[in-house]
């Protein structure tokens, strides 16, 4: 088998967020869908080793913005390959609170949605979270990051902790 056919999957880049007892979390995260029309639903695939995980577990929200082609590699680095136990990631970043109290990262997005956790699968490693939108928000008309852009012309790289993570590269 070839793990690389899995890269030619297409994915967009989003940041996922929720907070606990005043405490923010979030993580950069490719596997983002949105799954109905009506109620509007959008799932997400969270790693259990993070914390965003822990907090969207706990408290049953979480809210997704869609990061802007334009976004720098420092600001992926500091949500993508950072941990929130360890440090303050939204302590530069600029985002408001939403409705439902949850951090709405406005910096280099083109858009935010504020969710409610209606359902969610063991996958494994990961969890499914199937969220109900409780908010959205258009923020820019710049084009959304892909997953192929971040590898190709970003050459980013997958955290092992992602779903799209392959051993050796």
């Amino acid at each position: 088998m070839d793990p690389r056919a899995l890269h030619k999957l297409s994915y967009g880049m989003y940041l996922v967020c929720s907070s606990n007892g005043g405490k923010l979390s979030g993580q950069v995260a490719n596997t983002v869908f949105q799954v109905t029309a009506e109620p509007q639903k959008i799932a997400v695939c969270l790693n259990k080793q993070n914390l965003t995980h822990e907090m969207v577990s706990s408290s049953n929200k979480f809210s997704v913005s869609v990061l802007s082609a334009e976004t720098p590699m420092v600001f992926i680095g500091r949500f993508g390959f950072k941990s929130g136990r360890d440090t303050d990631k939204f302590k530069d970043t600029q985002y408001k609170t939403g409705s439902g109290g949850l951090p709405l990262v406005t910096e280099n997005m083109v858009a935010c949605f504020e969710l409610s956790v209606v359902g969610r699968a063991d996958v494994g490693t990961h969890t499914l979270f199937v969220g109900e939108v409780t908010e959205a928000e258009v923020l820019s008309d710049k084009e959304p990051m892909t997953y192929t852009y971040y590898r190709e012309c970003l050459k980013g790289k997958s955290p092992k902790t992602a779903p799209t993570y392959v051993k050796g590269e």
